[in-house]
């Protein structure tokens, strides 16, 4: 019942265009969170991320397995051809079952020239990823996860500044060429 109440307060994230300014922080929306959900269902949400160790680690959820193990995948994947583009090894032993969409997202995603450009691409893909994965109960704790990972998504993107990513682009990249190991997987 208190998914109800917690659900029922929460603006809706659909169809928010890059100019809109944020519904709601991800701040406001923890807070909620603690005046309606349990401990449990707090401590999972306090475990939500955009960035799933390489290491499969179960939740408590199905839900957040499954994202966690495609988040991973897309990881895997995109590292394995960005290494495969470079000549470079890459540890792929990791990658379940991938699905065929995922694999031509990445590799649509590495083809891309703009950076900026193709972390749009990776976060619409993320994003109907996770859509796929919309729980059918919306007064659920999967739902208040889907909503939160949404939120974090959807935050994320807004931070871009492209002239800034430019910088941070080439510096890594000139760190992955000078063989030093920058990037995170």
């Amino acid at each position: 019942m208190a998914e109800y109440y917690l659900i029922s307060q929460l603006p809706s994230l659909d169809g928010l265009s890059e100019n809109v300014p944020m519904p709601i922080t991800e701040e406001r929306f923890f807070e909620l969170c603690e005046r309606f959900l349990n401990k449990k269902v707090q401590n999972e949400l306090k475990k939500l991320t955009l960035m799933p160790s390489r290491e499969c680690e179960e939740t408590g959820s199905a839900f957040l397995n499954k994202w966690n193990e495609g988040e991973r995948n897309l990881r895997l994947v995109l590292g394995k051809i960005r290494a495969e583009k470079m000549n470079k090894q890459f540890d792929a032993e990791k990658i379940q079952s991938a699905p065929v969409e995922l694999l031509q997202a990445a590799r649509e995603a590495v083809e891309i020239e703009n950076p900026l450009e193709a972390e749009k691409f990776l976060n619409k893909y993320r994003l109907e990823f996770l859509e796929s994965l919309r729980p059918m109960d919306s007064f659920s704790e999967d739902f208040v996860f889907y909503y939160g990972l949404k939120l974090k998504l959807i935050s994320r993107i807004k931070l871009f500044d492209a002239e800034s990513g430019e910088t941070a682009y080439k510096n890594i990249y000139s760190s992955i060429m000078s063989g030093d190991r920058l990037e995170v997987i």
